[in-house]
């Protein structure tokens, strides 16, 4: 294990079954492992770690075969291989339990890992995760399952920059909110061979994936997760989340107002406390959130009806 230190956040390296995991790590305390989504890296949270950090030993990782981590061709990109490797690198890193924020398709490695290894999650905070229950760019993902569509895929690392840009903006709910450097944590990566390669592999048993991910959701009904979404999400609709929360009883769903898919970069400061709050809460009391004299399980919405999102 290699660490080196920036500030109060330090950079490190891992072997994870003969390959180097990058992470960046701050703070003391309960571990909290935070996970990117698809095409991301662990500089997506660069706006959320230093504030977690006060109260939890954050890891920020590079998945496996993106960001800043070793590339090995040929790795296994499915859902319950990717959640195994977490394990792993838990255990090269000496953690016997963890709290896991995750976003997107992490969140959906965040759901598998738990219900595979239940006993080293303690609680899970899962922002717009990909789930079964989003249909809402199907069409996409088949075209990026044909030939034509892979072909096109690998192009898109040389797309000029400005595209890229645009392309990000519309995963805000207010492209104005697009903060300097958000870009480079999403396209750095694509640069290194062998990238594209392993975001094809996943895009290519995706269906696969959702269903064994339907059937894992049984064993995480006991596991208290906070959900949070953006209502102008474009990737992961927010009707999903209603029936992520039904399955999932143990689970309380934050809506953030005018907010897209990436609430966490969106709305860091909303985002930082509702975490802050969400993972100091005794584990007894933490089955829903009440708003008023509603029973809605909708968490913090006073405070949001209060604050708004901007």
């Amino acid at each position: 294990m290699t660490r080196k230190e920036s500030g109060l956040i330090t950079d490190g390296f891992v072997v994870v079954g003969g390959m180097k995991v990058h992470y960046q790590r701050a703070g003391s305390g309960r571990p909290l492992l935070l996970l990117h989504g698809l095409v991301g890296s662990a500089k997506n949270w660069r706006r959320n770690i230093d504030f977690l950090s006060q109260d939890s030993d954050v890891y920020a990782i590079d998945l496996f075969n993106m960001g800043e981590s070793e590339r090995v061709p040929g790795l296994d990109a499915g859902l319950e291989a990717t959640a195994d490797r977490l394990a792993a690198y838990m255990d090269a890193l000496g953690l016997d339990e963890a709290d896991i924020a995750a976003h997107s398709h992490g969140g959906a490695v965040a759901m598998m890992f738990a219900a595979r290894h239940p006993n080293r999650v303690r609680r899970l905070i899962l922002f717009a995760p990909a789930n079964p229950f989003c249909d809402l760019g199907h069409q996409l993902i088949r075209f990026y399952q044909t030939r034509f569509g892979m072909w096109f895929a690998q192009q898109i690392p040389s797309f000029p920059r400005m595209l890229k840009a645009t392309a990000l903006s519309r995963m805000y709910g207010d492209p104005s909110r697009v903060s300097v450097g958000a870009l480079e944590g999403y396209i750095e990566g694509l640069h290194i061979p062998g990238t594209m390669d392993h975001v094809l592999q996943i895009v290519q048993r995706w269906f696969v994936d959702m269903g064994l991910l339907r059937s894992a959701l049984e064993h995480l009904v006991a596991k208290p997760t906070l959900l949070i979404w953006g209502d102008r999400d474009r990737a992961v609709g927010l009707s999903s989340a209603r029936e992520l929360q039904r399955i999932l009883p143990q689970s309380s769903l934050m809506v953030l107002p005018g907010v897209g898919h990436i609430a966490f970069e969106e709305t860091p400061e909303i985002c930082n406390e509702a975490m802050r709050d969400w993972l100091s809460k005794p584990l007894a009391s933490e089955a829903r959130v009440t708003v008023g004299r509603h029973s809605e399980p909708v968490a913090f919405g006073d405070r949001l009806a209060e604050r708004g999102a901007a």
